[in-house]
């Protein structure tokens, strides 16, 4: 085939791959926000919150009967513009197959609506939620059995959900680091950022791991307090899923993990997706969204 040829058909391939990821972000992004069945504050800051939705199975549930806590971690680079709003619809999907759910918020990016995270302040906000979840959902969700309680969440979420298994293989100094493991069930990691070199020679998200560690001038010191390849083995039941047709978090970075994983002797399921991208993992419209709620269920009954 003629060199031009060859150019014309490549061109043609990475178009219609464009459009193909617009149309997934566009589908994800298309449901209107799903308003929670309650909000409780974990903190005094306004995004320390946390959103939860009572399950709502096809049966009605006994009065004493109770369901698996889902904790959904949203996405978005860690960024300020990207809130829970946008995974409230995933959120709701989940309640409507059985779950309890809560949707955690966080702070992320501060003035500059460019720059990923704060340090320290995401990861207090993520460390204080998940420590005080067990109470706040007897309170808001009593259907809720944190006894059950997976944790998932979508792409910069994947990270912090795949982080909050770890806590214990933090080092010592760390104010977020706990004596036994966290009382999971499971971990479902969503296209997670999952392992910050990688995902630095990748410049996965404009480079939004090293801005959420401070910048290049901390992220070696602060990589061993907050990249989950470097936190292993967890003891935690985990699965990541992972679209092979992801080029926002691409398939080798979850590969990354799994391997590290492997190689401090834990077994991490990994379930790709042919033909998917980053954004159908929290669609509910989406095939690989009902994936995403059977590994959970696999790991939260």
């Amino acid at each position: 085939m003629p060199d031009d040829a060859v150019a014309r058909e490549h061109g043609a391939a990475g178009a219609s791959a464009a459009a193909a990821r617009a149309a997934e972000e566009e589908s994800a992004f298309s449901h209107p926000p799903v308003d929670p069945d309650a909000t409780a504050s974990y903190g005094d800051h306004p995004d320390q919150v946390i959103d939860f939705y009572a399950p709502q199975g096809p049966v009605p549930l006994p009065d004493d009967a109770s369901v698996p806590l889902v904790v959904v971690l949203h996405g978005g680079a860690w960024r300020a513009p990207y809130d829970r709003r946008h995974i409230t619809p995933f959120a709701a999907f989940l309640a409507r197959r059985g779950f309890a759910v809560a949707n955690v918020e966080y702070r992320r990016g501060e003035d500059d609506p460019t720059v990923a995270g704060r340090w320290p302040d995401t990861f207090d906000d993520v460390a204080a939620a998940l420590d005080a979840l067990p109470a706040l959902a007897a309170a808001h969700l009593p259907q809720a059995d944190p006894r059950r309680m997976v944790v998932t969440g979508h792409s910069a979420g994947g990270h912090l959900a795949l982080w909050v298994s770890a806590r214990h293989l933090l080092p010592a100094d760390a104010p977020w680091f706990l004596a036994r493991p966290a009382p999971l069930r499971g971990v479902v990691a969503l296209a997670p950022i999952a392992d910050f070199t990688v995902a630095e020679k990748l410049d996965v998200c404009s480079g939004a791991a090293r801005q959420l560690l401070g910048g290049e001038g901390k992220f070696a010191e602060r990589q061993p307090y907050a990249d989950p390849a470097l936190l292993l083995p967890t003891g935690i039941a985990t699965t990541l899923v992972q679209g092979r047709a992801d080029t926002v978090v691409p398939e080798i970075v979850a590969e990354s993990y799994a391997d590290a994983a492997a190689k401090a002797g834990e077994v991490v399921g990994v379930t790709l997706l042919a033909d998917v991208g980053h954004f159908p993992l929290i669609d509910p419209v989406a095939d690989a969204c009902a994936v995403v709620a059977e590994e959970i269920a696999q790991l939260a009954w």
